[in-house]
């Protein structure tokens, strides 16, 4: 389902009451109370709903899942020429809200605080942001978003204790740095090995309609779902508080 977000609860409303399973595009919502009916709808109908955050799907994410222990720092980067597509919302729920999911479902982790701001460039909706997500594991995720870049750029990377793993979205590839054996006992010469995880390359959007297939044949719980979707979207939704919150406070609200 593929419609403006403002119109995914009568869309998808519609189709379930009919006995129809979804597949919803992210956000899955424009606002949490119209996730929250979707999940009691979804309930009640008995009915398969999947949200399409891309990057659950990606070989290479997919790869990273057996590498994580305790992340304790995230940078992230996703940045996109301008367009004008999707200029209906702003770049937190248009772009970041991918990377969102994403490190939730890695963290699992309630979020503890949140510091954001952004700035409209070439629409009036925020183009470019930056957000300083806290986790209450400890772990801290730094988030930036544009889509007024000169180039493209999908990246994610964090820290676990005594590895740094860089995951590129676009190249579908994971790199692993290592130092020492993993026993935890600090060396002034530590050895740091590099790994290559293999990937299987596949279009994420291939693997998302395939796994949401699997589902409606088998009944089973799909790899995203509307409680993953509310997450990400209250977690963006937080985001816009702050980088309104801060504009307002320089004066940079118009």
């Amino acid at each position: 389902m593929a419609v403006p977000t403002i119109h995914h609860l009568p869309v998808a409303r519609a189709l379930m009451e009919a006995g129809i399973d979804v597949l919803i595009e992210k956000p899955v919502t424009a606002r949490l109370a119209q996730a929250d009916e979707l999940i009691a709808l979804a309930e009640k109908t008995a009915r398969i709903a999947q949200v399409g955050h891309l990057e659950r799907f990606n070989p290479a994410v997919k790869a990273t899942l057996p590498l994580i222990t305790r992340p304790m720092f995230f940078e992230v980067h996703r940045l996109s020429v301008f367009t004008p597509r999707s200029l209906d919302v702003d770049v937190v729920l248009d772009l970041m809200i991918h990377d969102l999911d994403a490190v939730i479902s890695l963290v699992n982790s309630p979020v503890k605080e949140i510091r954001a701001a952004g700035l409209p460039i070439l629409s009036n909706k925020v183009d470019i942001a930056n957000a300083r997500v806290e986790f209450e594991s400890g772990c801290i995720a730094n988030f930036t978003a544009s889509r007024v870049s000169t180039e493209r750029v999908r990246k994610l990377r964090f820290f676990q204790p005594r590895q740094y793993i860089s995951v590129d979205y676009d190249r579908q590839d994971v790199l692993v740095f290592t130092v020492g054996d993993g026993a935890g006992v600090p060396s002034p010469n530590p050895e740091i090995k590099v790994a290559k995880p293999q990937v299987s390359p596949e279009e994420p959007l291939r693997a998302e309609i395939r796994a949401f297939l699997h589902s409606v044949r088998s009944r089973e719980q799909p790899t995203v779902t509307l409680d993953d979707g509310r997450r990400a979207l209250a977690l963006a939704l937080e985001i816009l508080e702050q980088i309104d919150a801060h504009a307002r406070a320089l004066n940079l609200a118009g």
